[in-house]
C-alpha cells in the first residue's frame, strides 16, 4: 500500500451494464474523480470501439485503453495452441486481468462493478488486497430495466452488435452461441475466417474448436438448420405470456433469453 490518494476506477467492457454504470456514476456522483478503462485484447469487434467512442463523446470522459505487453498469438503459443474455453479462460487472465492489475499497481483502488440488483453473479473481484469492489447498482437497487433506461435517456443507446450478437467480447469469443457464429460470418467475414484459421493451424495436428462439438466450417455448413432452430426458439419466447416474460425476452432480437452478461468475460464488469 502507498500514501497516494485512493483511486476510483470503472471498467468498460463495451457492453450495456458497464456503460450504464458510467452514466449512473456521472449522475449520482458528479464530483467523484473516476478513471475509466477498457482492456483491449486486440481482437475486439469494430462495434465495440464505436460504442466506446460514443460513450466518451456523450459523457465527456476519457477511457484509457489497457493492453497486455504480449498479444493473443503469443499466449496461444505459450498454452501450446490450446484455444481458450469456458474451462480454460487464459485469455481473460493474460489479456484482461494482468493489464488491469498492472494499471492499478500497488495503489489503493476502489473498483466500481456493473452487476445489477437482479443478478446473482459476482464477476471478477481482485484477490489483491489493495483493490476493493463496489456494486452501485446493487446498492441502489437497479435492475435490467433501469440499465436500459439509463442508456436510452442519455442518448447513448445500445451497442451496435446487439443487433446480431448477445454479448460483448472478442470477435471469436467462445461464449458465442452457434447462431452468433453464423452472424459473425455474415457481419464480419474476415474475423470469422481468422477464427477458422486458429482452429486449423496446429503444428501437432490436434483438434481444437471454438464451438463445442464441431468446427466452424462444420457449423457454417449447417447454417440452415441453426437458423431454423433459432427461429423456433425465438417463436417460443414470443409466445410467452407477457406477465411471465423477462425484459430481455420482451425486447427480442439479440437481447433475448440468453443475457449478454449471464456468462462471458466477467473481468469486463469490474
Amino acid at each position: 500500500m502507498t500514501d497516494k490518494p485512493v483511486r476510483h476506477i470503472l471498467g468498460l467492457s463495451g457492453g450495456k451494464d458497464s456503460a450504464a454504470l458510467a452514466v449512473f456514476m456521472r449522475r449520482q456522483y458528479p464530483d467523484l474523480k473516476l478513471e475509466y478503462f477498457f482492456c483491449d485484447t486486440g481482437q475486439e469487434l469494430e462495434e465495440t470501439y464505436d460504442f466506446l467512442e460514443r460513450l466518451e463523446a456523450r459523457l465527456n470522459i476519457t477511457i484509457q485503453r489497457l493492453q497486455a505487453e504480449r498479444g493473443f498469438d503469443h499466449w496461444l503459443d505459450v498454452y501450446g495452441g490450446l484455444l481458450p474455453s469456458p474451462k480454460m479462460r487464459w485469455c481473460t487472465k493474460q489479456l484482461k486481468i494482468a493489464p488491469l492489475e498492472q494499471f492499478v499497481g500497488d495503489d489503493h483502488a476502489v473498483s466500481y462493478i456493473g452487476i445489477r440488483a437482479d443478478e446473482e453473479r459476482e464477476g471478477y473481484i481482485s484477490t489483491k488486497p489493495n483493490i476493493t469492489a463496489r456494486f452501485p447498482f446493487r446498492e441502489h437497487g437497479l435492475a435490467k430495466a433501469d440499465v436500459v433506461g439509463l442508456l436510452e435517456e442519455s442518448g447513448i443507446g445500445m451497442p451496435g452488435y446487439y443487433r446480431w450478437r448477445s454479448r460483448s467480447g472478442c470477435s471469436f469469443c467462445f461464449y458465442q452461441r452457434k447462431i452468433e457464429w453464423v452472424r459473425l460470418h455474415d457481419e464480419h467475414p474476415k474475423e470469422f475466417w481468422a477464427a477458422v484459421a486458429y482452429e486449423e493451424n496446429h503444428k501437432d495436428g490436434r483438434r481444437y474448436t471454438w464451438s463445442a462439438g464441431e468446427t466452424l466450417r462444420e457449423l457454417l455448413a449447417r447454417r440452415d438448420a441453426i437458423e431454423a432452430e433459432n427461429e423456433k426458439a425465438q417463436a417460443r419466447r414470443r409466445s410467452l405470456p407477457v406477465a411471465n416474460a423477462s425484459l430481455l425476452q420482451v425486447l427480442g432480437g439479440a437481447l433475448d433469453a440468453e443475457d449478454d452478461d449471464s456468462a462471458g468475460c466477467t473481468v469486463c464488469h469490474i
